[in-house]
């Protein structure tokens, strides 16, 4: 979070940790967003015009959020996202800032207050072509701290719909939502959510690679201010966690300030590259030209204590099972690029004692 009480994520242009940069114009490079040629017509022959026409009406009106602000739902999330602020527990606790999207999802059962804008841009959308549907970015600004008790109620609208993009996961466009929220009728934040309204390229690039094309490169990583020591150490094949100078917490990925105590001064110590599958899933779908699924993509504790998302290699992606014993090593993916991914340290026929097989999407 920086001095405006921001936080923002990146997009899915990453296939290991090492944090994202945010904002419009970064969302749209991570996904190798370029010009898709003339912007007044569609590929399915609808204008920009009258897509951009959507832009400033509603996309929800009147929203209130199924559950009060509530200290299990906060306690739930701490534990999840492994956050021991002392401000989110006790008699005084405040809600994390980030949980502000939660507040207002609409769980298994729904909203009903969506609008009719925002549907009937998708449906053109879809008449159009740009059948596929990503999330790029988000970016959040925090107002009042949130409390047990407080009520949530928000409206959210269409905030810009972009030109359009030709992108490595196919040509589309860019759609951003603005949601307001506010506790008790106050404003309490707001929050941007960018997708990507797209027509697939994989089926175009498959073909390619059968006409005798190389193979796509891997996605490149957006590279900052927080997060380029973090691949300065990767280029000198060390996996480096960042170490807050106030309190002395281990932090990854890797951020402008210490969650535990809010210091910004921070050093950089080596991990020893040991660890073991915290959770895993195997990707199947949806299918990314430069990968060749299925394959095993894992949330490794590492044995200083944080966890970093990467490939698991040196063992079918079926034989993967949380609990399995892995250490660091550095992937060449191309004549510039390398890695952090983690091997499996046991044999594929040896039985994962004591582990619970995972979940696979």
């Amino acid at each position: 979070m920086n001095a405006a009480g921001r936080a923002d994520s990146g997009g899915p242009a990453v296939d290991t940790a090492g944090g994202a940069d945010s904002g419009r114009s970064s969302a749209e490079t991570a996904a190798g967003a370029g010009s898709g040629g003339p912007s007044a017509e569609t590929a399915g022959g609808v204008s920009y015009e009258r897509l951009k026409a959507y832009e400033g009406r509603p996309a929800a009106v009147a929203g209130v959020g199924k559950d009060r602000v509530n200290e299990p739902m906060i306690r739930h999330w701490c534990e999840a996202m492994g956050d021991t602020n002392p401000a989110y527990a006790g008699p005084d606790a405040i809600a994390p800032p980030t949980m502000l999207q939660a507040w207002t999802m609409g769980g298994l059962s729904g909203h009903d207050g969506r609008s009719a804008a925002y549907d009937e841009l998708f449906a053109l959308l879809d008449g159009a072509g740009y059948t596929s549907v990503v999330a790029t970015d988000c970016e959040q600004e925090y107002l009042r701290p949130l409390r047990p008790g407080d009520e949530i109620t928000f409206d959210a609208v269409i905030e810009s719909v972009s030109e359009r993009k030709t992108t490595k996961l196919g040509t589309g466009h860019f759609v951003t939502t603005r949601m307001d929220v506010r506790a008790d009728g106050e404003l309490a934040g707001t929050h941007r959510f960018r997708i990507l309204k797209y027509a697939p390229a994989a089926r175009r690039a498959t073909e390619a690679r059968r006409a005798g094309e190389p193979k796509p490169g891997r996605p490149r990583p957006v590279i900052n201010r927080d997060n380029a020591g973090f691949w300065e150490g990767v280029a000198q094949h060390r996996l480096l966690i960042q170490r807050c100078r106030a309190c002395g917490t281990l932090r990854f990925p890797w951020l402008p300030g210490c969650n535990a105590c809010g210091g910004q001064e921070w050093d950089a110590v080596e991990a020893s590259g040991e660890g073991t599958v915290f959770s895993y899933v195997v990707m199947h779908h949806p299918p990314f030209p430069a990968f060749d699924p299925p394959y095993a993509v894992g949330l490794i504790e590492l044995a200083e204590g944080v966890r970093i998302v990467s490939n698991v290699v040196g063992v079918p992606y079926d034989k993967v099972r949380i609990g399995m014993p892995v250490r660091l090593e550095f992937l060449r993916v191309d004549d510039e690029w390398e890695l952090p991914v983690f091997r499996a340290t046991f044999s594929a026929t040896e039985d994962a004692a004591g582990s619970v097989a995972g979940g696979a999407v």
